[in-house]
């Protein structure tokens, strides 16, 4: 591995390939240089703490957008899912104990997810439009649920899930190793398991894989099932950052893992794309978000910011793809 490395580092052209490549790594180093420059206080642990746990929910997210989007397809419930099973959380962990409240909001995640699967693999909805659908639905429910306001936590177990998200082992968040953690599992199975291959082997040629015997309705159900679980562990970790849940959680959580996933080098056409690249992507747009913080940039412009760097990571795809 390291000869071939050195082999493309020997020439010019071999560097450039190289760059190419490796892209979302080299901007990540980039950035977290240029963010030592302009600011003292980005490599301080309070600001380094406070990054990765903001990066954690739409990170988790993040997994499972990619999940579906490498069969082609896309989430856009994603962000009102974890305000709804937010929501869901603060109520249950008021009414049951601890594990069953997790247990269930987990389930109701995977139920919800279920709906949008069974509508895209056995109904062939469009993905857009099912998920779109769902995304009104379980923002409404939300409100519905939570009267209006906030739910705030009420019991021992509510205590003890502020206590454990809102601090760190080893310096390092609790709910940013829940992220980690999911990150690798997901690497795992994309890459050794025979279900991760399958998806990957969908999304490169869905009609040769149904050809080739496997259940293409069946894993496409799954992913989105998959995505709707994770929403809910999302909804579970912020809920108790902040001791509570808000119907208002989640805001364009959606199209912030649709840019984590295209910034790490996914192709929204599927078939194309790493958990591990995934992380590199919510780390980068984190790190833009947390440099233009330290800049003083207001929100909005940050938007703008945002919009932009998911054209500009589309272009390099189909640059890098000519380069090939």
């Amino acid at each position: 591995m390291n000869l071939t490395i050195k082999q493309q580092l020997s020439t010019p052209g071999g560097i450039l390939k190289f760059l190419i490549k490796h892209n979302t790594i080299v901007i990540f180093v980039l950035l977290m240089i240029f963010s030592a420059l302009i600011s003292d206080v980005f490599f301080t642990q309070t600001n380094l703490s406070n990054l990765l746990k903001q990066v954690s929910g739409i990170g988790i997210i993040s997994i499972g957008m990619l999940i579906v989007i490498l069969t082609g397809g896309i989430d856009l419930s994603v962000g009102s899912l974890v305000a709804l099973l937010a929501v869901t959380f603060a109520l249950l962990i008021n009414l049951v104990i601890l594990p069953a409240a997790i247990l269930l909001t987990v389930i109701m995640g995977f139920a919800l997810g279920s709906v949008s699967g069974y509508l895209v693999a056995y109904q062939k909805m469009a993905p857009f439009i099912a998920t779109l659908a769902l995304m009104t639905i379980a923002r409404g429910l939300g409100f519905i649920y939570a009267k209006g306001s906030p739910v705030t936590f009420e019991t021992a177990g509510g205590a003890f899930m502020s206590d454990f998200a809102n601090n760190a082992t080893l310096g390092v968040p609790n709910i940013a190793i829940i992220f980690f953690i999911i990150v690798a599992m997901a690497s795992v199975m994309l890459k050794y398991n025979v279900f991760g291959r399958l998806v990957i082997a969908m999304g490169s040629n869905e009609e040769s894989s149904r050809l080739s015997g496997i259940k293409v309705n069946k894993y496409k159900f799954l992913v989105y099932a998959i995505s709707g679980s994770l929403a809910a562990v999302a909804a579970i970790i912020t809920a108790s950052r902040t001791n509570l849940g808000s119907p208002n959680m989640g805001v364009s959580w959606e199209l912030d893992a649709i840019a984590a996933v295209v910034i790490g080098g996914a192709s929204l056409n599927g078939g194309k794309g790493t958990a591990i690249n995934t992380l590199m992507g919510v780390l980068i747009l984190g790190l833009i978000g947390n440099i233009l913080n330290l800049l003083n940039v207001p929100s909005y412009p940050q938007q703008v910011v945002k919009g932009g760097i998911i054209i500009l990571a589309v272009l390099f795809q189909k640059f890098e793809g000519k380069k090939q």
